[in-house]
């Protein structure tokens, strides 16, 4: 019975599927370097999400700041206030005009891109209002010279950090299909039935 299975394991051969793959492997790791990654469509997909999304908020901190400041360089009146509140949470700060026709009257200063000038309670400030609209109203200094808005800068930059990269990773990811084609594919392995082994004889032969 011993002889019997040792024959049996040297008959054993490797499937055809195997060897072809074995001989592709060996080939390509002699005459081929490995091919790089490519970023799946997936990937690309949500770059080009997270770049519309800091693209929207660049736009949210420019537009509706610089519009503003516009309108009361265009249309605004200028007044003395009083600081009357400031909190941080939330973030805000009251003011009550001092002289004008809206003399009395206390309104909460727009914020310029989620910033607000640096006051106390108590404190003068001038103050630039809308007429027709008197809870639109900056700091007069920010109306003249608008601070540096480092959220609208910061947002920017991300945008187009993002949207070079995509587009670097769109031509490589080009680039490397093209040099680098796909493996062909393995032929699947056929089943093959095991082949009985031959019957062994136990009668002596006849001398």
């Amino acid at each position: 019975m011993a002889k019997k299975k040792r024959r049996a394991v040297d008959r054993y051969q490797l499937p055809p599927s195997v060897v072809a793959a074995q001989q592709l492997a060996a080939k390509r790791r002699d005459t081929l370097k490995p091919r790089p990654y490519v970023a799946t469509n997936r990937t690309i997909l949500g770059i080009f999400c997270t770049f519309l999304l800091c693209a929207g908020l660049a736009l949210a901190f420019w537009i509706p700041p610089r519009s503003l400041v516009h309108d009361l360089r265009s249309g605004g009146d200028t007044t003395a206030a009083i600081v009357t509140g400031v909190d941080n949470n939330p973030k805000y700060v009251e003011v009550e005009f001092v002289t004008g026709p809206e003399a009395g009257s206390k309104v909460r200063l727009s914020d310029y891109a989620g910033m607000y000038p640096d006051v106390d309670t108590g404190d003068s400030i001038l103050v630039a209002y809308d007429p027709d609209d008197p809870s639109l109203a900056l700091a007069e200094r920010w109306v003249t010279h608008p601070p540096f808005n480092l959220p609208a800068f910061g947002a920017t930059a991300c945008a187009l950090f993002i949207l070079v990269g995509m587009v670097w990773g769109l031509i490589r990811r080009r680039w490397i299909l093209k040099n680098w084609p796909a493996d062909p594919p393995v032929a699947p392995e056929k089943k093959t039935e095991p082949t009985p082994d031959a019957p062994v004889s136990l009668t002596k032969p006849q001398p």
